[in-house]
């Protein structure tokens, strides 16, 4: 009868929505074509449910893994399977805990392992079941009859020859392994009992709060400075990683203060590799500069120098190679140029004419004046010759924001352009078009800079500027370093591998 397989453990496939149950047979009703476990566990976690019903269209694969004899409570290990090809979806609660029909997926932690039997030293083959026929005794008698004519086992009695085993029970082949091996990889596989698995999760969050860490390494301190350990050289460190540009044999060590001015510097800076740079006041540039034409580094050389640096400077600001390739020629960035009539809007100039070389929109802004500096007339013939668009209106300047302001109206001298009409209204068109502002040589009075600038570029050495220059950058211009010393400046280059380097106020 149906009740002989009450008390077996069973592993049941539902599909692949529903996953694999295991649990022992409580109940098999042959009417409803249902089959009922208890203590479950869904894909190897105990179910929250303590008894769960499948019927037959339900199961696409039925295995079973221990089948218990009369008196024996030994073990079976799997039986020979049995094709069957039948799908199904789908399972429902018994209906003493749930009558909706519904399953209860939500499982609880535990660690429950995924195959629940513990085998014994015999190895035998799996019985799949089809879901569709009856699982009855007399069901389970044809399909055995059938195996041992097909296999040659031999019936006596209504039973089999093992007094100890289900009268179902097919025996099985005798495998190459020898019961001993079989045995102690069963046991270290299968070892653990169901009843003693634990159903709440493991604290670690708690078992961790008991570990003082801190405790823990002062106290290996400690016992590392009274017993000397670490005098006898025993690392108690870890060792120093060194970036790829960093020297691991240092014969020196670093001096940080490699630029020494003769007077107190107003304002120090720094290099992102530490060195300090100090600020010298504008009569020092202004004598600097001075004696560095003196010995051949002319004006004209200067211009070019300043241009080419602020223009790579500024290329590096529009996006730089990820912006500028033949690729972008729709994204071909805008550039306001702002110079007034003196050396400073010079230097702005031929910043233009290497941007506008370098494939970008380029108006230069410079007011009308009688007479012009030969420096500014040189640089403005050879901007002429580019694809940069002059104006000397504010009303040619554009509309819409542009993508950066190049600043070079303000000078260290000449103060009374700040009251000239055209000034006052270049400050306000940049001021209102939102556009980030890039000044060159800025001067140091706050109050001359009527543009907040977002950078600003010194030449040289840089000038103890305020905070509305925004951050600062330092070019080489090309001074020898004996024109330093001849001012009384001990100087030894900043820059390294680059003409712009970024600094940073200490």
């Amino acid at each position: 009868m149906a009740t002989d397989w009450l008390g077996s453990i069973v592993s049941i496939n539902c599909g692949e929505s529903l996953g694999v149950y295991q649990g022992r047979v409580s109940a098999v009703d042959q009417v409803s074509q249902t089959i009922s476990l208890t203590r479950p566990f869904h894909n190897g976690v105990k179910c929250l449910v303590p008894e769960v019903t499948f019927r037959a269209g339900d199961i696409t694969e039925l295995k079973i893994l221990e089948i218990p004899g009369p008196g024996d409570s030994r073990k079976c290990g799997d039986l020979q399977q049995m094709e069957t090809g039948i799908p199904g979806v789908g399972c429902q609660v018994g209906p003493s805990q749930n009558g909706t029909g519904k399953v209860l997926k939500k499982p609880i932690s535990s660690s429950a392992p995924q195959n629940i039997p513990r085998r014994t030293d015999m190895k035998n083959q799996d019985i799949i079941i089809s879901p569709q026929q009856q699982c009855s005794k007399s069901y389970m008698d044809r399909h055995l009859e059938a195996l041992t004519q097909s296999k040659g086992f031999r019936r006596r009695h209504n039973s089999w020859s093992s007094s100890s085993r289900h009268p179902n029970q097919v025996t099985p082949k005798k495998s190459g392994l020898k019961n001993g091996q079989m045995k102690s990889k069963d046991d270290e596989c299968f070892g653990d009992d169901i009843d003693e698995i634990p159903d709440t999760d493991f604290d670690f969050e708690g078992n961790l709060a008991l570990f003082d860490k801190a405790a823990v390494f002062e106290e290996i301190e400690t016992y590392e400075r009274r017993s000397g350990t670490r005098s006898r050289g025993t690392p108690s460190e870890k060792p120093a990683r060194y970036r790829h540009d960093e020297n691991i044999l240092e014969s020196e060590p670093i001096v940080y203060r490699r630029i020494v001015v003769p007077q107190n510097a107003n304002k120090e800076f720094c290099t992102d590799s530490g060195l300090v740079v100090p600020s010298v006041s504008y009569e020092l540039h202004k004598k600097l500069l001075s004696v560095a034409e003196k010995h051949g580094l002319t004006l004209e050389r200067r211009l070019e120098m300043t241009g080419v640096c602020a223009s790579q400077m500024a290329l590096s600001l529009l996006g730089g190679p990820n912006r500028l390739n033949p690729k972008n020629v729709h994204q071909r960035p805008t550039v306001a140029l702002l110079c007034g009539p003196h050396v400073k809007g010079a230097q702005g100039i031929s910043c233009g004419r290497h941007l506008s070389n370098h494939d970008v929109h380029v108006i230069l802004f410079l007011p009308n004046f009688v007479k012009m500096l030969e420096s500014i007339t040189n640089e403005l013939n050879l901007f002429s010759k580019t694809q940069g668009q002059q104006v000397s209106s504010v009303k040619d300047l554009p509309d819409t924001p542009v993508d950066l302001v190049i600043n070079c109206l303000d000078c260290h001298e000449n103060a009374f352009l700040r009251d000239q009409p055209w000034y006052k209204a270049v400050v306000d068109w940049a001021n209102q078009n939102r556009a980030p502002v890039l000044s060159i040589d800025p001067p140091i009075s706050e109050m001359e800079l009527g543009i907040d600038a977002k950078w600003s570029l010194a030449l040289g050495l840089p000038l103890p500027l305020g905070e509305r220059a925004g951050r600062v950058y330092l070019c080489d211009i090309g001074i020898p370093q004996k024109v330093f010393q001849e001012v009384g400046i001990n100087y030894h280059s900043p820059f390294g591998c680059k003409f712009v380097i970024p600094l940073h106020s200490t």
